[in-house]
């Protein structure tokens, strides 16, 4: 079976799920020779032709995110997954949109930097080059099947991709968009494969054939990621959690503190880079608290704090030790008052996920040493949390975060996708 399953046979009739898992390695791997000598301007013709039959069969894809919307409201799906995996035409117009910016997003691949000489005669450089086969594990949003192929094949990459049981047949819709782009485009259909079965184990054989799959992102909850990260023998491109934190440094400009920590708690409360903690320096307590609990509370949001701030804000919760490591991903934050920048750092040590931590200071010095020692994936000066995402960061688009060390860091785009192969040029040089 091809990734252009229809929903009548998208779940079922794939036959022995290792075989078949198998067979759309294989198929990626072959694909990923040619996708290595495909030019920029037909990928852009991939991703500008996905986009012209995916407005063309509107009317399909809505049709079959119906049927998944009335299958997941009979297994008892709550509202947030249905708003998740609900699509509707400004959905579909996203979609379209992101694939026509991804189009214009710079290519990355062939760039040669640091291209230097050596006394030989030699000069050696950096190419930037696909990853290969990339595994992609996600739940609940149809609009990923298509961000995901996109940013794959605009990096070169082939991929293969694994979507919820409850978007099945509006991932199989989709699925069939992408193929018609490749087809129109002239690129291999092994390039974009979605899996056509619901059955588990396929995920599983998936992150266990590294002769096929080069790298595996999982986008999910924290279970979906551990069950990845416990027991893929291919490497992960991944984060767990969100602990993000706001340290209010004594220098910091009152009204600057005051607008970062609470946009980095309520711009939206169920994303990764959304503040769970907030620090804040002893001198300030007394004075910034009840104004940052006024602002919290028109808002709505629940505070919970240690003792030194419950005698300024006495009505609030306690917090407990569980509330310092807590991903919230909801209307609650956690306070702390510290004393100094030592005392913060040592805080984000314990209990940050490494994901994105931000100071508010007008000091220089102190602002240098939060850069160097605290060890996450985005650190910020003066800045909210919620900017740590790829779009904001200027990389036109992310696939994910990654708080791993390796291979990427932080949000990851085009370049993530990538890597870099060493490239000498000569002429006629040999080895004295």
């Amino acid at each position: 079976m091809t990734a252009h399953a229809t929903h009548s046979d998208h779940a079922e009739g794939v036959g022995d799920v290792d075989a078949y898992m198998q067979r759309l390695g294989q198929q990626a791997r072959e694909a990923t020779t040619r996708m290595r000598r495909v030019e920029t301007a037909a990928k852009n013709a991939a991703l500008l032709a996905m986009a012209e039959r995916l407005d063309e069969a509107r009317a399909e894809v809505l049709a079959a995110n119906a049927r998944d919307l009335a299958r997941g409201r009979d297994n008892g799906l709550d509202d947030a997954l249905l708003d998740r995996l609900a699509l509707d035409d400004a959905r579909l117009d996203a979609m379209i949109e992101g694939l026509g910016q991804v189009a214009a997003l710079p290519d990355p691949v062939g760039e040669i930097d640091g291209l230097r000489a050596r006394p030989s005669g030699i000069q050696v450089g950096q190419m930037r080059v696909p990853l290969g086969v990339i595994g992609i594990i996600y739940e609940s949003r149809p609009n990923v099947t298509m961000e995901a192929a996109s940013l794959c094949l605009k990096s070169g990459n082939a991929c293969i991709l694994r979507g919820g049981s409850e978007a099945r047949e509006s991932n199989a819709a989709i699925a069939a968009c992408i193929q018609a782009g490749l087809e129109r485009a002239g690129l291999p259909e092994g390039a974009v494969q979605v899996v056509a079965t619901t059955d588990r184990a396929a995920v599983g054989r998936m992150i266990t054939m590294p002769e096929f799959v080069d790298v595996i992102i999982p986008r999910g909850g924290k279970s979906l990621i551990e069950r990845i990260t416990r027991e893929a023998s291919v490497p992960v491109i991944k984060h767990l959690d969100g602990v993000c934190h706001v340290y209010l440094d004594a220098t910091a400009d009152p009204q600057k503190a005051l607008a970062i920590a609470v946009n980095a708690k309520t711009q939206r409360y169920g994303t990764c880079n959304t503040m769970e903690t907030l620090l804040v320096d002893a001198p300030l307590a007394e004075a910034l608290l009840p104004r940052l609990a006024a602002a919290y509370d028109e808002h709505g949001v629940e505070l919970r704090g240690c003792e030194r701030t419950r005698a300024v804000l006495d009505t609030i919760a306690v917090a407990t030790e569980d509330d310092w490591a807590a991903e919230y991903l909801a209307p609650v934050l956690a306070i702390r008052v510290v004393d100094g920048i030592d005392a913060a750092m040592a805080h984000i040590e314990r209990y940050s996920s490494r994901h994105t931590d931000a100071i508010v200071t007008e000091s220089y010095t102190l602002a240098r040493r939060f850069l160097a020692e605290v060890d996450s994936s985005s650190v910020m000066v003066n800045a909210s949390t919620r900017f740590a995402d790829g779009f904001e960061y200027g990389l036109g688009a992310e696939i994910g975060i990654s708080t791993d060390r390796l291979h990427a860091r932080g949000p990851v785009g085009l370049e993530g996708l990538t890597t870099r192969k060493y490239v000498v040029l000569g002429d006629g040089q040999v080895r004295q």
